[in-house]
């Protein structure tokens, strides 16, 4: 059974930093692209960033260098680390595996979500 677990959000001021993981289990991580969405209430999910299994990685182009997305094969973790966030970060931050999920029919495992606030 394939898991993701999200974890390291929370609450942080404008220009503070915080550091994403998401553990995988199960028969995926080490041959996928894995990746970050991000949700805004009221808002459809977007990507921010995803790595192949190589590590190329590729961002979206709003995040405007801020984040950085890595992957610890070793460890089946995948992070994104977030500087100088802005309050229109403020999101729910879902983790995403990129291959055929058979429970669903698509290519899409998700983890549960991590809240991250950034205040004014």
């Amino acid at each position: 059974q394939v898991q993701l677990v999200e974890s390291g959000g929370g609450l942080v001021q404008v220009g503070g930093s915080l550091r994403l993981s998401c553990v995988a289990s199960g028969s995926i991580f080490n041959s996928n692209t894995m990746g970050w969405y991000r949700q805004a209430p009221g808002k459809q999910r977007e990507l921010v960033a995803s790595i192949s299994r190589g590590g190329i990685t590729n961002y979206a182009d709003s995040m405007g260098g801020r984040f950085t997305i890595s992957r610890d094969n070793a460890k089946r973790t995948v992070y994104l680390q977030m500087d100088s966030l802005k309050p229109e970060d403020t999101a729910v931050y879902y983790c995403h595996a990129l291959g055929w999920n058979p429970a669903t029919r698509t290519y899409d495992y998700w983890g549960q979500g991590t809240q991250v606030t950034v205040s004014s």
